[in-house]
């Protein structure tokens, strides 16, 4: 589904839908399946419409280039499961108590069994045996090799029989799988205008951020380069005691020869040669 896609309404051309229009559409196509796969995943109802959820605002704020991917669902579906198996989730108060399993007991088994498996086998075996996907699809959307996403599946189906001995049959998984996820009759927990709109509250946050950061950093700069030194100065030593300088004393009274001395200085002339040049004797 792209931007270019187009509809055919009861008065007979098709017309273009509109970004909002097609987001739309696609909401209302994937996101109640997509919330039963996230709960099967992770076995809480509430972190499966959060993680679809979030999907949803990610297509919407990269709308472009979702529009353009030739499986918009799947672009959608890989960031959910990536959403609700975040590993930040343990850290959240209220993630770290188990939610009310399945009334029926036969699915609380078979959700015990499903989140006794690795994140991994537990993905693989979802998109292979829940959603349909063949094993190439899945390996690319696990990020793992062909034979990467066969062994996962093997084993992860092997650990669900063993818990689980009347699933070894892989077509008795898969409809096991699509009953338990119908069961809790899941939903989308908001409307598409709300998601949309929370999206773009988002988008316009982080870009106000992002433009304050790169004016405190350009202001930050500006003033470095203003104040800082643009030559260098020694460090001026610390200040230290001096010792055996003596002390001032002030004069005294003249003794009678210094008096003499001092009026004899008086008396003689202030000009002359024996000012100048020194009187041999």
């Amino acid at each position: 589904m792209t931007q270019s896609s187009a509809r055919t309404d009861e008065a007979g051309p098709a017309t273009a839908l509109t970004p909002a229009q097609a987001f739309d559409a696609l909401y209302a196509f994937c996101a109640p399946a997509l919330v039963r796969q996230a709960y099967l995943l992770t076995g809480r109802r509430e972190l499966a419409q959060e993680a679809v959820e979030r999907a949803f605002q990610l297509a919407w704020q990269n709308w472009p280039q979702v529009a353009r991917d030739r499986d918009p669902a799947g672009w959608v579906r890989a960031v959910a499961h990536e959403c609700a198996l975040s590993p930040w989730h343990r850290l959240r108060p209220r993630h770290r108590h188990p939610e009310p399993p399945p009334a029926d007991a036969a699915d609380r088994a078979l959700l015990e069994a499903l989140l006794k498996l690795p994140s991994t086998y537990r993905r693989t075996l979802l998109l292979y045996d829940g959603v349909g996907l063949d094993l190439p699809e899945t390996a690319a959307e696990t990020e793992a090799s062909t034979p990467a996403a066969a062994n996962r599946l093997t084993r992860a189906r092997r650990l669900v029989a063993d818990r689980v001995p009347e699933l070894a049959d892989p077509a008795a998984l898969n409809r096991r799988l699509a009953e338990l996820a119908s069961t809790e009759r899941l939903r989308a927990a908001q409307p598409p205008p709300t998601v949309r709109t929370y999206a773009e509250r988002q988008t316009r946050f982080w870009t106000r951020s992002a433009l304050a950061f790169t004016a405190t950093i350009i202001a930050a700069t500006t003033l470095t380069l203003r104040t800082a030194p643009t030559h260098y100065e020694a460090p001026i030593g610390p200040a230290q005691a001096i010792s055996g300088v003596p002390a001032e004393v002030g004069l005294g009274p003249l003794s009678a020869g210094e008096r003499a001395l001092q009026a004899k200085l008086r008396k003689s002339a202030e000009n002359g040669p024996e000012r100048l040049v020194p009187v041999a004797r």
